[in-house]
């Protein structure tokens, strides 16, 4: 009987051991992953002035359910092509963990592909994969050849990434322009190249289909097409995409290969998992160039052709940070500490990676119903976390690239004309659907009222008057306002006839009042009046009793299932988080930044505003990404990131001012976390520019918030040659309190700012102070 006892113990003892042991093993590997820091990797180019400030590696990793999802991909502003590794770990043998493909704490290489998303919570990209490898390692594609790396030998900068793979000796060195990517192999000198091209790759999950692969051997290229199906482009039926690639130097032999099969002296496959494999003799180092296009193969030459030619690749990777300095050049700050600004321009550089310019060199693209049409004049732009971005990106834009802004706008009227309505996350080639609301609504109007107008508003109007009174005449499902019915019959949009139902109403207020201004502008009174009205539908969910907005039945019933600090993301019971959509109660209570003067009123007075306020914002986690971030305030998620600022409307302008500053301290880093959660587009990175400049928007109006400057001087480059200055005096990191505010020289509110007060140009003043202002 001891003898059994025994054997029961020893096993109990080996199952509880064992996996103690295996996790133990992963932590240590990622720790030992992480701990490795990059640039010391020698290459032969270097960084802009600016550039060299920026850290591509911020937000590449940190918990995975709280990845910022960015790449320290080599790309230029707005560019299709964004050519980076895509990371696998010992246990995981494809991009999982950052869902751009790069995720920090990966110690293993599949190869480097040419398309993703930056910052976004959707996998979609990983297309036209090549990695490099020694010739002995040729295999079919349903076999990926990884390879290991460590940061020990990687560094990167705007424009520019670089790897030495330690188990082959192989320098890999990547750049790009808006179409093409560069790729430079440089292995050692008696080794023979062979390189993988899998025209089938995709991140995560995704899937290519109707794929084919030709060999042309009298030009030594490779033509490729694929349909792509990932996180997003699924839901559209796929997207097209074509590349034609290049080589520096003639290939020895060539195969192709169609899922386990090799054809060697083959030119042509096709199916759902194609690639070829080409040797290379030893000697000089490889050069490969993949151009891009939504278009076809042939576009995809011209793209090749007009944007890489017979440039060099140094030549190649000059313009490319040009291209940055010029965007970085449209703030220069001065002050703070050097991991201010390194943090500064990291966000700056992460605002300008989406949307994508999707139009050719010509100006094709691939419109929402896949056919081919021309974009005259100005580019194409897709792939806009609407959502999110309308928030702080596209203000941004608003200040520092109208012109690009003005672009944007006139596509999505383009795909409101074949779609029915104007889209709220489009990607690639149609609707994704994600998120809800209308958020387009709140960004074009917000342009038009701070002067951006190179565009058909009245086209515009009509989408979105149309889906904020009657909804598109087809069920565009992936872009109207869902339960607009029962917002208009109930005033609110009740909880028992759908998900969703606060955070529904609260957004199709925003809009609300959004449109009511745009209507106003264009001289549409009885629309804007109407519009105003239905902004104030919030106050239907308010309950008084509670004191939150409260979801509330089709009877006028409010839901007696209800606790304000549970968290959507970890309490999964649907009866409590069914009326929220990312966030709980408690963070949606502060969600109508547009008229913050009334949920003042609401929640009883400024004393009592400002005491429930505080509350939430003490609640706060300290820590960086921390895989909970609790009910109260989190930073890492857009819905509720204004509330620093809710503080103005009681009053209590100190308090805006303490709490930016504790944020932009310790809510951003310069390492590999970064930020908070989801970088969504850039627009928790567009939120740090803005704020450390002393000024939030009220997205979808003309009116900024005024917080606290982080630099002692910021020159703003508007458009037209117009300069505004932004100066902050005695400016420490003690004295985060306004003490006064002049514009131009003249005391002004330190509350609030309009934007034709600043479209000019000129100067702002702060003074700053230990103490807040009397």
């Amino acid at each position: 009987m001891k003898k059994w006892i025994r054997r029961l113990a020893v096993l109990l003892l080996a199952l509880l051991l064992i996996p103690l042991a295996a996790l133990s093993f992963i932590v240590l590997t990622y720790y030992r992953v992480v701990r490795a820091q990059p640039g010391s990797l020698p290459v032969p180019v270097y960084a802009g002035p600016l550039g060299s400030q920026v850290n591509v590696f911020s937000g590449t990793g940190g918990y995975p359910w709280l990845c910022p999802h960015n790449s320290p991909a080599a790309t230029v502003p707005f560019g299709m092509v964004r050519l980076a590794p895509d990371t696998a770990s010992l246990f995981i043998k494809k991009p999982a963990l950052n869902l751009s493909g790069y995720y920090y704490g990966d110690n293993k290489i599949l190869g480097f592909s040419h398309t993703r998303l930056m910052g976004a919570g959707v996998v979609e990209g990983g297309n036209f994969r090549i990695l490099p490898t020694r010739k002995e390692r040729m295999t079919g594609g349903q076999h990926p050849v990884m390879t290991r790396f460590s940061h020990t030998y990687e560094t990167a900068f705007p424009g520019y990434y670089a790897v030495r793979l330690p188990e082959e000796d192989i320098l890999v060195e990547l750049t790009a322009t808006g179409h093409t990517g560069i790729h430079r192999y440089t292995f050692p000198p008696s080794v023979p190249p062979q390189i993988l091209f899998e025209a089938t790759s995709a991140l995560g999950k995704g899937k290519c289909r109707e794929s084919h692969c030709r060999l042309l051997p009298d030009s030594g290229e490779i033509e490729a097409s694929i349909r792509y199906y990932g996180g997003f482009s699924s839901r559209y039926d796929g997207l097209d995409l074509f590349c034609v690639l290049r080589f520096s130097r003639p290939f020895q032999s060539a195969a192709l290969w169609n899922g386990d099969a090799l054809y060697e002296g083959g030119f042509s496959v096709s199916g759902e998992n194609t690639g070829a494999c080409l040797n290379f003799s030893a000697g000089e180092p490889v050069e490969v160039r993949l151009g891009l296009s939504s278009v076809s193969v042939a576009n995809a030459r011209m793209n090749l052709d007009e944007e890489a030619g017979t440039l060099s690749f140094e030549e190649i990777y000059d313009r490319a940070r040009n291209a940055w300095e010029e965007r970085f050049g449209a703030i220069r700050v001065a002050g703070g500490t050097e991991s201010d600004r390194r943090i500064f321009f990291t966000a700056l550089y992460r605002t300008f990676q989406l949307p994508t310019q999707f139009s050719d060199v010509n100006g094709d693209y691939r419109g929402f119903d896949k056919e081919i049409h021309r974009s005259e004049g100005r580019p194409y732009f897709t792939d806009m976390s609407l959502w999110d971005t309308f928030r702080s990106v596209h203000p941004l834009y608003n200040l520092i690239a109208r012109d690009e802004q003005n672009s944007m706008i006139r596509s999505l009227i383009e795909m409101a004309k074949i779609g029915g309505s104007l889209p709220r996350w489009p990607a690639g080639c149609g609707y994704s659907g994600s998120m809800f609301g209308t958020p387009a609504d709140m960004m074009i109007t917000e342009a038009w009222l701070k002067g951006v107008r190179d565009y058909d508003i009245e086209t515009a109007w009509f989408y979105m008057r149309r889906s904020a009174l009657e909804g598109p005449p087809v069920d565009v499902r992936c872009a109207r306002r869902n339960g607009l019915e029962y917002y208009l019959k109930y005033g609110y949009c009740p909880d028992d006839l759908m998900k969703g139902s606060v955070a529904n109403t609260l957004e199709f207020c925003w809009a609300d009042y959004s449109l009511s201004l745009l209507a106003a502008s264009l001289g549409k009174q009885n629309d804007a009046e109407l519009l105003g009205r239905h902004a104030r539908f919030y106050r239907n969910l308010w309950n008084p009793e509670t004191g939150y907005f409260q979801p509330k039945d089709s009877a006028g019933t409010f839901s007696s299932n209800f606790k304000p600090d549970i968290l959507t993301y970890i309490d999964f019971k649907e009866e409590y988080t069914r009326a929220f959509v990312e966030g709980s109660a408690m963070q949606w209570r502060w969600g109508v930044p547009f008229d913050g003067d009334d949920l003042v009123r609401l929640l009883g007075g400024a004393e009592s505003f400002v005491k429930e306020l505080e509350k939430y914002m003490e609640g706060v986690n300290p820590k960086l990404g921390d895989w909970n971030p609790g009910p109260y305030y989190w930073h890492g998620n857009e819905p509720y990131f204004h509330a620093p600022y809710l503080f103005l409307h009681a009053g209590r302008s100190d308090l805006t001012q303490k709490w930016v500053r504790w944020i932009l301290k310790n809510k951003y880093a310069d390492n590999y976390v970064g930020l908070e959660g989801n970088d969504d587009c850039g627009t928790l990175s567009a939120w740090y520019v803005l704020s450390a400049l002393g000024l939030y928007p009220v997205a979808g109006t003309d009116r900024y918030w005024i917080g606290s400057p982080l630099f002692d001087r910021a020159d703003l480059r508007l458009d037209e040659g117009r300069v505004l200055t932004i100066t902050a005096e005695n400016n420490t990191p003690e004295n985060c309190y306004v003490k006064a505010l002049y514009l131009n020289d003249e005391p002004h509110s330190i509350d609030f700012l309009y934007h034709h007060e600043i479209e000019n140009g000129g100067s702002l003043r702060f003074v700053m102070s230990p103490t807040p202002a009397e």
